[in-house]
């Protein structure tokens, strides 16, 4: 059962700070009215997978395959950058355009985008053509996490949206398999461009999941409500802090994945030359980087629905997951293979399972705003993962990767310590001052849909 009604399980008690807030009786259907429909949510996923592999594909094929353009490693961070620096520049732009679109275009227009770029990335061969593609890419990959948002808020029982936030991190997870898979099967033994048009042909899949994301079985998206509730299903709280602060907290959460990205981004971008550099093959590399990625996908899904039982907890559970991608990374610099497969497996893992939960409990500060949740999200995620790119292409050629390697770790620790400035802020917040009263769900929609 996704959720109980408040009259069948006792309600939790409200972190501090919050207050709960009733819904009308009549405020929808479908995730409002107890159920949840995970068909649109699924097909997201699959969209943003496909989304996201060309910021991953484009620098696992700069490690040591048959036929790569004969780049450095600054070209291929500039191009990569590209990628990331459009997903984050494109937020805002999607935040606005989201709402008002089906999600069906939405994810379509994505998908057909993805297949385009690989198709280019296929035939290209200099570095200001994958920069020209990867940013398309990027523009494209913006919208995934703010229609994952409205997804979820329309389609999925409150009490689950920590699950549904790991399903969607869960894609991010994946985003590194499917690199490794076509490097170790396609491009160790055939090359670049052959692993390029099957990355395209396997895209075309996003296109299906694109047309199946149909809404209610009425033939109508239900209605974002602006409520959200507890594990137990009762109303949940909204945030007693003042709208002022709780827009400084999500800046900081946004800064903070922003951090924690610039370290994590380099462990999952660069799993398979890091790996090269710590004596493994290409292949080999490649093979680990899949089993790195389905240990990540079983983390955020596994952190999502233990989350559901605690939401308060979420931005303690995320620090401490970020305070695990800097233990990873720093392991990786001891340099010996023993050390990189444990080391990207606590970063690549452990410490990049958070993003979903992230989001979770900032739809939680914002209810009945989740664009502008998702943009915050995806804004800070990829403006740091801009960032690490290009860093790692530059210092690591004058550094070596161990050193690099070293220096990103920095980021998840910074990540968390801000995130618990937030967390701080929201309890002194709402410890000094009188909860106010909520305004009703119906208007929080209505501000959401105008959006």
């Amino acid at each position: 059962m996704d959720s109980s009604s408040p009259h069948q399980l006792p309600a939790r008690k409200p972190p501090l700070g919050r207050r709960p807030v009733s819904a009308p009786p009549s405020a929808g259907s479908g995730a409002a009215g107890g159920g949840s429909r995970w068909g649109r949510l699924v097909a997201t996923v699959v969209v943003t997978v496909g989304a996201v592999t060309p910021g991953l594909m484009v620098p696992a094929l700069a490690a040591p395959v048959p036929g790569a353009p004969p780049l450095s490693a600054t070209a291929y961070g500039a191009a990569v950058t590209c990628f990331f620096a459009c997903t984050a520049a494109g937020a805002p732009l999607a935040r606005r355009i989201v709402p008002r679109m089906p999600v069906r275009a939405v994810l379509g227009a994505v998908g057909l985008l993805t297949v385009g770029v690989f198709a280019g990335l296929a035939v290209a061969g200099r570095a200001w053509q994958l920069c020209l593609l990867l940013a398309l890419a990027g523009l494209g990959n913006a919208f995934t996490q703010p229609v994952a948002a409205r997804v979820i808020a329309a389609d999925i029982a409150p009490g689950r949206h920590s699950f549904a936030g790991g399903l969607f991190g869960a894609s991010l997870g994946a985003g590194p398999f499917l690199p490794g898979l076509l490097v170790t099967l396609v491009g160790a033994p055939y090359g670049w461009r052959p692993a390029l048009w099957t990355a395209a042909g396997l895209a075309l899949l996003t296109l299906v999941a694109a047309a199946l994301a149909r809404p209610a079985a009425d033939g109508r998206a239900v209605p974002e409500q602006g409520r959200a509730v507890t594990a137990a299903g009762a109303p949940a709280a909204v945030a007693a802090a003042t709208p002022r602060t709780v827009g400084r907290v999500v800046v900081a959460w946004s800064a903070a994945a922003a951090l924690a990205t610039i370290g994590n981004n380099v462990g999952a971008a660069y799993f398979i030359q890091i790996g090269s550099a710590s004596g493994f093959s290409a292949a080999t590399a490649g093979t680990l980087q899949m089993v790195a990625s389905v240990l990540g996908i079983v983390v955020r899904l596994a952190s999502g629905g233990l989350a559901d039982r605690a939401p308060h907890r979420i931005p303690r559970t995320v620090a401490v997951m970020m305070l695990t991608g800097t233990v990873g990374l720093a392991v990786i610099v001891v340099g010996t293979p023993v050390a990189f497969v444990a080391g990207a497996l606590l970063a690549v893992a452990g410490g990049w399972g958070w993003t979903g939960l992230l989001l979770a409990a900032t739809m939680r500060l914002l209810p009945g705003e989740s664009a502008r949740a998702g943009a915050a999200m995806q804004g800070g995620l990829f403006a740091g993962a801009a960032v690490g790119p290009l860093s790692f292409g530059v210092l690591s050629g004058q550094l070596g990767i161990p050193t690099t390697v070293g220096i990103a770790a920095v980021g998840p620790l910074l990540g968390a310590l801000l995130l618990g400035v937030g967390i701080r802020a929201l309890a002194k917040d709402g410890a000094g001052r009188a909860a106010p009263a909520a305004p009703p769900a119906s208007a929080a929609v209505r501000a959401d849909e105008a959006r």
